[in-house]
């Protein structure tokens, strides 16, 4: 268990550390839940883009969508994983 987390917390920071938008979108769900919309004015990073990191992020246990069902209006927050990450960034 104790590898795999460790594994697993080595590629997440692998994969936010390749990307300024996925640190960004991270860092910027640090402190609450929010909307991608949200994400991209305070981030100033376009929504696609935004969209593209949480999916990545996702990917990776780095976030969760709350809401998955929702078309339009997701709300996502960072896991505990994503938490940790953002120690060694």
């Amino acid at each position: 268990m104790k590898e795999k987390l460790e594994k697993e917390l080595i590629d997440g920071i692998s994969l936010v550390e390749m990307s300024s938008y996925r640190e960004k979108v991270l860092l910027d769900l640090k402190e609450k839940i929010k909307t991608p919309s949200r994400i991209a004015k305070s981030t100033d990073i376009r929504t696609n883009h935004v969209s593209n990191a949480l999916k990545e992020l996702k990917e990776h246990k780095l976030v969760d969508c709350l809401n998955p069902e929702k078309r339009q209006g997701r709300i996502y927050k960072i896991t505990k994983l994503g938490e940790e990450v953002l120690k060694y960034i």
